[in-house]
């Protein structure tokens, strides 16, 4: 999968879609350090060990470099960005029955706001997947001659 770059000084808004979402009974919102035990379990049993491990990094940083949605009381998707390279977003996932409810599209922008607040004026989207999502929700274009980009020679290959 390509990496994509984003001009992060022509983002759309994030405020509307937050409250769209709190107004269906979701909340956006940074993890607090005391959960990153069930942060790691959501992530881990839906996108494996490998995102969960970077996921844990976002809890070093300070700020916490992650977005949670949250739905009675229990994660439902999460948005990572600046833990597995500088200016990166990602990983990110959505419980596959809370998809289409726009909750990626807002983990992504918060996250996505998060990079240009830290002061970058251009974020990339690592190793991306749904390319034509990224490119409709905040104009992300694909970077030429990116793949496998970071993510060559993973451990465990044989």
């Amino acid at each position: 999968m390509p990496d994509m770059l984003v001009n992060l000084l022509n983002l759309p808004p994030v405020e509307p879609a937050l409250r769209d979402l709190r107004l269906a009974g979701v909340i956006v919102r940074r993890p607090l350090p005391h959960e990153i035990g069930p942060v790691r379990a959501f992530v881990e049993q839906r996108f494996g060990k490998g995102w969960a491990d970077e996921v844990s990094v976002g809890f070093a940083n300070k700020p916490v470099t992650l977005f949670l949605a949250i739905a009675e009381g229990k994660v439902i998707g999460f948005g990572a960005y600046e833990c597995t390279c500088r200016a990166f977003f990602g990983p990110t996932g959505v419980a596959e029955d809370q998809r289409g409810r726009g909750v990626g599209r807002a983990l992504l922008l918060a996250c996505l706001w998060g990079l240009r607040h830290m002061g970058y004026a251009y974020g990339i989207i690592g190793g991306a997947g749904p390319t034509d999502f990224y490119a409709r929700v905040c104009g992300a274009i694909v970077i030429s001659g990116s793949e496998p980009g970071i993510y060559a020679d993973p451990l465990g290959r044989a």
